[in-house]
């Protein structure tokens, strides 16, 4: 996946996020989702699905979001409601993170970094 062009210079891929782990998305309890929704309510959506909807690229943006900050929201435009819940879904499957909440054309995504986890979780 790591292209050299030169000794110095890389290409952008060996920049993004790495790749999820290869566990599945992290299973909440209802009190660990709350303590979640509390620390999202302050955040503004760092990830837009526009009208191209779900493509590679957003996913991969949405991993190097999640691998920085490990509790993102993501605002997707207008439309159907059952389009709109497709598009998070899938989004959470990909990006291998926990869909803690959705809101109208906002959701939560959380998945702990693997290295060093910047925000704990109460116990189940």
């Amino acid at each position: 996946m790591e292209k050299t062009i030169s000794s110095r210079k890389r290409t952008r891929a060996t920049l993004a996020a790495p790749a999820p782990p290869g566990g599945a998305a992290p299973e909440l309890s209802e009190k660990q989702r709350r303590h979640l929704r509390g620390l999202a309510h302050a955040l503004k959506p760092i990830v837009r699905l526009g009208g191209a909807g779900l493509t590679e690229a957003v996913a991969t943006e949405t991993l190097r979001a999640l691998h920085d900050h490990e509790l993102i929201k993501v605002k997707a435009s207008g439309g159907d409601r059952a389009v709109r819940d497709a598009m998070f879904s899938d989004l959470a499957h990909r990006t291998r993170s926990a869909l803690v909440h959705r809101i109208g054309n906002v959701a939560v995504l959380y998945r702990p970094r693997s290295d060093l986890p910047r925000i704990l979780i109460p116990d189940a």
